[in-house]
């Protein structure tokens, strides 16, 4: 199951910091000016193995008439009921206000797995002052300096804790989750797989609005199809309910194996197509591109899908090892080869390698073109291996694992997709010293 942790708090209090000490990064905007963090930043961290999503939204702010701060709270209470856990962040320089006590009164009725966290803790006289906020009745806080990543690490260790690995009685079948932008055709599609209308379908963009798992066992296949809300730019996701679409759009793409990607003939390749792609990429999942509304085309010739399909290569580079079906929906045109590409890539997304057949075919290809030697050093790789994780991770042992550079290591990654077949699927390659 797919981890979100929300940030939330009243505005000023270091939330959008503390989000970007969890994901490392400058994702979120820090100003000392109260509501610069507008709209929810989703990020992607990993502590001590664990991977999750956390969400960094708005400073609640309760009963205010400004419009920026009536959306604000919106996300806030959206991103209460769609998180596992929430960090509840405080100021121990302000001390409890009555913003603070509005907020954790949600909290408490949420009944979801709360810490506070008492940030801006730089000394020790700041340590004892952090004890007023045992007053929330939600535990003991946390006293982090999320400036100083001070107690950060503390926190994470309690988070990771609470995370769980799924129901143990969930099927263990293969995942596809069917994503794009809205009205794409992803309803229409599970609808025709299945011979039913069991999704509401229309011509307006946004029909669907929550994630709907279906089990399809017919044909030979097994497996679990989620059609999802369709993904928006921020920009136009003006509905509440459509702030619930995305975080569950996501949450379906983080509990898939492959995701499905539509994208429209007539339209080619958009911004926010690329956006759901990278999504689905960082999260490590297969990939099987559909181009639906191949039937809208009229001027066919020998070569048009060829030069469509180079074109979507040329778009989503550097991987461009993922296959391309050109569909009609409403024609039910090659639909059933999508449903066999997206099994293939489950297969080559879980296939391990025994690492005898591994070095045998990987050594060779290293000794025969070796890494470029960097200031007159050397690099000698001497083993490799798999690890034994849900998306195919390698480990190559050498020498010196910090001179070996970006162009030599897609250089292996292209040989193993040669040697091993890992077509739309993501790998990770890790350099370590022996």
């Amino acid at each position: 199951m797919a981890n979100i942790v929300a940030i939330v708090g009243r505005p000023n209090v270091g939330k959008s910091t503390l989000f970007n000490r969890i994901t490392e990064s400058r994702k979120a905007i820090v100003d000392e000016q109260s509501g610069v963090t507008r709209d929810r930043h989703h990020g992607h961290a990993n502590w001590s193995g664990r991977e999750f999503t956390i969400i960094d939204t708005g400073g609640y702010i309760s009963g205010s008439e400004d419009v920026f701060e009536g959306e604000i709270r919106k996300q806030v209470e959206i991103s209460i009921q769609e998180a596992n856990i929430i960090l509840f962040v405080v100021d121990v320089t302000a001390g409890i206000t009555d913003l603070d006590d509005v907020v954790a009164d949600m909290l408490r009725k949420s009944g979801k797995k709360v810490f506070v966290i008492a940030n801006k803790v730089d000394n020790n006289e700041r340590w004892g002052e952090s004890a007023v906020f045992h007053s929330f009745g939600l535990g003991a806080p946390y006293n982090i300096s999320s400036l100083s990543g001070s107690g950060t690490g503390d926190l994470l260790d309690a988070v990771i804790a609470e995370f769980h690995d799924g129901d143990e009685e969930e099927l263990d079948i293969p995942k596809f989750a069917i994503v794009g932008r809205p009205n794409v055709g992803k309803s229409s599609l599970v609808n025709a797989l299945i011979g039913k209308e069991k999704n509401i379908v229309t011509d307006i963009a946004g029909t669907t609005r929550d994630a709907l798992g279906t089990r399809y066992n017919a044909y030979g296949f097994d497996f679990m199809l989620t059609d999802t809300a369709g993904l928006r730019k921020k920009g136009k996701v003006d509905e509440d309910v459509e702030f619930y679409s995305v975080m569950r759009s996501i949450r379906a793409i983080e509990n898939s194996d492959v995701c499905i990607l539509l994208i429209e003939a007539d339209k080619g390749v958009m911004a926010q197509d690329l956006n759901i792609l990278q999504l689905a990429l960082k999260n490590k999942k297969g990939l099987v591109i559909m181009v639906n509304k191949w039937d809208l085309i009229a001027d066919k010739g020998s070569n048009t899908m060829r030069d469509f399909k180079n074109a979507i290569l040329e778009k989503i580079a550097p991987f461009n090892d993922v296959p391309i079906i050109f569909t009609s929906v409403t024609e039910k045109q090659r639909i059933f080869n999508v449903l066999e590409e997206a099994v293939h890539v489950y297969q080559n997304r879980i296939r391990k390698i025994p690492t005898n057949k591994l070095n045998k075919v990987m050594l060779p290809i290293i000794e025969a073109v070796p890494p470029p030697a960097v200031k007159g050093k050397y690099i000698k790789i001497k083993f490799v291996n798999m690890l034994p994780t849900f998306k195919p991770t390698f480990v190559f042992y050498c020498n010196l694992p910090q001179y070996i550079k970006e162009s030599y290591k897609r250089f292996l990654e292209n040989k193993l997709r040669e040697q091993f077949d890992y077509t739309g699927v993501p790998i990770q390659l890790f350099f370590r010293e022996k």
